[in-house]
């Protein structure tokens, strides 16, 4: 498949460049490791790290394993990517593994993360000493001031106990060959829906994309959007999202079949735009559209958009659970993931597409350079253009909105 072989065209073309000679990991700037970093180095040698993520889009798959050969040729640190469907099933396996009181020898030593996985993680224990993340070499280059969700996860502060590595935006995705123009409010969509029966589809909850829409829709129908940054127990609950299923219970009957079924995940989204059963898809990477054109998953014909007052975003994160085995090993890949190699190449839009959470401008010239090379694709809308960001809802909304959207409409998902 074309996404493959452009992922691997890819990859050889950057073990081809010369290697870096930078001292603190492969892509990193800076003088040689501090004594205490020496330190982690020296204990990572030899470590296998059990890295459990998401492992349902090839790209970003296809990207893990660069890193981890990286790491593994630079700091000899093996990274084995354990892919899962569902991060909270990892909070579980941890939390079990506690309460057995297994303190050390975890089978989990670094997890991807963010928003409620994170608090539930925070609250009960499961992760690492508070700073280690901060600590990190990389961390220096870290945009603190113009991302400040690098620090605070859907409204809880991160106290170093995870490590940032990208960040996220939701944006939509529409056929200019077949939709010149998309809607630009929710109201917009609904209408486009009315008009255009069976085009627009979101996946089911709980589901992230589909969990991610929901909160877009419940953000832009709230009557008090403050009520969102408290948790939930404080609110009424059913009164703060009346007008939000009362949108949904309009929009459902308008879906691809009907709402009696949903797309599996962002993927089928994007393969049912490219064949023409959407119109409108979406996506959690501004750089989604762009990527799928370079890898020949998407007609050269679709672009971006996002509607007017804003979308949810966020930043993702690695996180190391409190009884890793492989601690040491870790924080050393942590710390690859957040250099300026590891970002830019990331921010490729023929790698993965997801944008850095550094400071650009703040890195040495050498560094920057590589960002300044980049071609982010013809269909990435500018920073200008994707608009203010709607913060996330505190974590304990999520579990109360998946579980209402399954009591109301669950029984028609497959």
């Amino acid at each position: 498949m074309k996404r493959f072989l452009a992922a691997g065209l890819g990859i050889l073309a950057l073990l081809a460049a010369p290697a870096t000679s930078l001292a603190q990991s492969p892509g990193s700037p800076g003088p040689a490791p501090s004594p205490a970093w020496q330190d982690v180095l020296d204990e990572a040698r030899g470590q296998t790290v059990y890295f459990h993520a998401w492992g349902g889009e090839p790209r970003i798959n296809a990207y893990i394993q660069w890193a981890a050969r990286e790491v593994e040729q630079a700091h000899d640190v093996r990274v084995v990517h354990v892919k899962t469907t569902d991060t909270a099933s990892v909070v579980s396996q941890v939390l079990a593994e506690k309460s057995v009181g297994k303190f050390s020898g975890g089978a989990v030593d670094l997890v991807w993360i963010n928003g409620e996985n994170f608090a539930a993680m925070k609250d009960t224990g499961l992760l690492q000493s508070q700073g280690w993340a901060t600590s990190l070499p990389n961390w220096q280059y870290v945009d603190v001031e113009s991302k400040p969700t690098v620090k605070i996860d859907f409204t809880v502060p991160t106290d170093g106990l995870e490590s940032p590595w990208g960040m996220a935006k939701l944006v939509f995705m529409h056929d200019t060959a077949r939709l010149a123009v998309p809607p630009s409010t929710l109201q917009g969509l609904l209408d486009f829906a009315r008009k255009n029966p069976g085009r627009f589809a979101y996946p089911q909850p709980p589901n992230f994309y589909g969990t991610t829409f929901l909160k877009q829709a419940l953000a832009q129908t709230v009557t008090d959007p403050a009520v969102l940054s408290r948790p939930v127990k404080d609110a009424d609950f059913e009164t703060v999202t009346a007008p939000l299923f009362a949108f949904l219970d309009e929009l459902h009957p308008l879906l691809w079949r009907q709402g009696k079924a949903f797309p599996k995940d962002a993927a089928h989204m994007r393969q049912l735009l490219a064949d023409g059963e959407l119109d409108i898809a979406f996506s959690f990477n501004p750089s989604d559209a762009s990527a799928a054109i370079a890898n020949g998953e998407l007609p050269d014909t679709v672009r971006t958009f996002v509607l007017d007052g804003g979308t949810i975003g966020n930043t993702h994160f690695v996180a190391i659970p409190f009884n890793s085995s492989n601690a040491a090993g870790a924080k050393v890949f942590a710390d690859f993931l957040m250099s300026p190699l590891a970002q830019s190449r990331k921010q490729d839009p023929e790698i993965w597409g997801d944008p850095t959470v550094l400071n650009v401008a703040s890195l040495p010239e050498s560094e920057k350079a590589r960002f300044d090379r980049l071609d982010l694709g013809v269909a990435t809308l500018t920073p200008e253009e994707l608009g203010p960001v709607l913060p996330e809802p505190q974590p304990s909304w999520v579990s109360a909105l998946e579980t209402a959207w399954e009591a109301r409409y669950g029984a028609g998902g497959e």
